[in-house]
């Protein structure tokens, strides 16, 4: 898995796992669970780099490394 996600839209995805996490607390039943997993699936990309929506769509929001 190649990094297909740049530092905005890691720093984006954290800061938007935080918020999901927060209105989860706030929620019961099915509605914090989706949230929760939608807080863990955000912090996961971008702890890792890598989207896979990203790549099934071609996007890239890294910058290109020269050679």
């Amino acid at each position: 898995m190649t990094a297909n996600e740049g530092t905005v839209d890691r720093v984006v995805r954290i800061v938007l796992a935080i918020a999901l996490g927060i209105l989860a607390i706030g929620q019961h039943g099915t509605a914090a669970w989706i949230l929760w997993i939608l807080a863990a699936i955000a912090l996961i990309t971008a702890a890792t780099g890598f989207c896979a929506l990203y790549r099934l769509f071609g996007i890239r929001t890294c910058p290109v490394r020269k050679s």
